[in-house]
């Protein structure tokens, strides 16, 4: 049957989605995109497993948005910050796999050249939001559990939006700043991008522009940010085990650990990922492994966070039993956040 991963469309059907020169330099109209097999039955598969990973990933997301937001006990700095992580997933995971199990199902792999632009912006956009989220995310628990009596004081309302809205604000810069400087390159050659949606290496890769310093300027901007981040939010992790290992309560350390380390644990692979996909030096050829590590920083985050974050969580899952059976709390109590779970 020959390797697993293929290109989707055969050389023929490629070559007609190829468009001639133009007058004012070459130009494609759209990219063809990477199937993760030519054989029609792997298709099918494929898009059954997509499609079940998304419906996973789509109940779990819309469920944390709407507990969060019905049940007053968890208007609080946490779940307002889960319920944002949430909602970037839900967008995050929206904008490559549909389009994915669209491609197999259809045998068309073609993306148009604004629809892969706005793939790019949103990918960048989401991706980028989630890790300054993940960042303030830290903070949170930093000073839940180091700075429990300033706790309330430090992470009011107006801070938390400000955090949030950081988040956003820096993912959507990010978006804009790196698919312009990708797109200002000119694809003259072919249009084939070895991954599964448009990201900025496959598409680096196969532009005929020999000088990319924007691109250059906003990739490396983006990973200095993102170390100071990542540096951050390990000296976070730093203080908080360290105020964990001091507390008396067995029960309490053990809920501190199963609360901080999924979320560490799901920062790390993040951002290792990604890391690996923006720095390895460019294939030749498409492989499994570049398929795989894209998976590991577009798929498996968005797909994994409401998991280890309801699955573990007691009032999460008190608060879904309180929906269903119809009885809400009638007071917010977003400015008593208690720690308790902590201790």
């Amino acid at each position: 049957t020959g390797p697993l991963f293929y290109l989707c469309p055969s050389l023929a059907d490629a070559s007609q989605h190829q468009l001639p020169e133009m007058t004012n330099g070459s130009t494609v109209a759209e990219f063809l995109l990477l199937g993760f097999s030519d054989i029609r039955e792997l298709q099918l598969v494929h898009a059954m497993l997509f499609l079940l990973v998304y419906l996973v990933a789509l109940l779990g997301n819309l469920l944390i948005v709407a507990v969060t937001t019905l049940d007053q006990h968890l208007h609080s700095p946490m779940y307002f910050f889960l319920k944002n992580l949430s909602i970037i997933d839900l967008c995050y995971i929206s904008t490559t796999v549909p389009k994915s199990i669209v491609n197999s199902l259809t045998s068309d792999s073609s993306i148009s050249f604004l629809g892969c632009v706005l793939q790019l912006f949103l990918v960048v956009l989401f991706a980028a939001s989630e890790f300054f989220l993940l960042t303030a995310m830290s903070y949170d628990r930093y000073a839940a559990i180091c700075s429990p009596l300033h706790y309330e004081l430090i992470m009011n309302k107006t801070a938390c939006i400000r955090m949030a809205a950081a988040s956003w604000f820096g993912g959507c810069l990010f978006g804009v700043l790196l698919s312009a400087s990708t797109f200002s390159l000119t694809f003259c050659g072919s249009n084939t991008v070895q991954q599964f949606f448009c990201d900025a290496p496959p598409l680096l890769k196969i532009s005929c522009s020999e000088i990319h310093i924007a691109i250059d300027v906003s990739v490396a901007a983006g990973f200095v940010l993102d170390a100071i981040c990542f540096i951050y939010i390990i000296l976070s992790y730093v203080f908080i085990f360290s105020a964990v290992l001091r507390m008396p309560s067995s029960e309490g350390r053990t809920k501190a650990f199963s609360t901080c380390l999924p979320h560490l644990t799901v920062i790390i692979i993040f951002l290792f990922t990604g890391a690996f996909a923006y720095l390895k030096p460019p294939s030749d050829s498409p492989s499994a492994l570049d398929l795989l590590v894209s998976m590991f920083y577009t798929v498996v985050p968005p797909t994994l966070n409401p998991l280890i974050y309801s699955l573990r969580n007691r009032d999460l899952k008190a608060a879904l039993g309180r929906i269903l059976k119809g009885t809400f709390p009638l007071h917010p109590l977003w400015d008593k956040m208690s720690v308790s779970m902590y201790q």
